[in-house]
């Protein structure tokens, strides 16, 4: 009996001190990167309409935040989704993150010029805005 006794303490002492009587295998599962297939244009928009300042506000548009958002978009964005923000809200980067993802995975886009339509408009300066964005996912590589 003393010398189970002692074995179980001189057992525990090791345990104690960091060592395992018995080694045994572990199994390490780590969650992967979700992939965000949208994330790159993300922090390129935000770079071009704002210099990634979330504070900015452009008087003339009424952008207001990192992505710049319009009371345009804004209002159809509510209007689409039933969510009541408000222009002051834009101010938020997650808010305004939102935002663009809705309208950058809204339609499916596969290509950069697609959501840079959807975001920035199809007027006759899309095509301006869009070789920024190339210019600056190509910065971020």
């Amino acid at each position: 009996m003393k010398k189970i006794i002692l074995l179980l303490i001189f057992v525990c002492s090791l345990s104690v001190a960091g060592f395992s009587p018995v080694p045994y295998p572990m199994l390490e599962i780590t969650l992967p990167e979700p992939i965000r297939p949208y994330e790159r244009i993300w922090r390129a928009t935000c770079a071009i309409e704002s210099g990634n300042n979330p504070r900015a506000y452009n008087s003339r548009e009424k952008a207001t935040g990192i992505a710049q958002i319009r009371p345009i978009k804004l209002n159809d964005y509510n209007r689409r989704t039933g969510k009541q923000y408000k222009l002051h809200d834009c101010y938020d980067p997650e808010i305004s993150r939102e935002i663009f993802f809705f309208y950058a995975t809204q339609y499916h886009y596969s290509d950069i010029l697609g959501i840079c339509k959807e975001w920035n408009g199809r007027g006759p300066k899309h095509k301006e805005y869009y070789k920024k964005i190339k210019k600056q996912l190509s910065i971020m590589k």
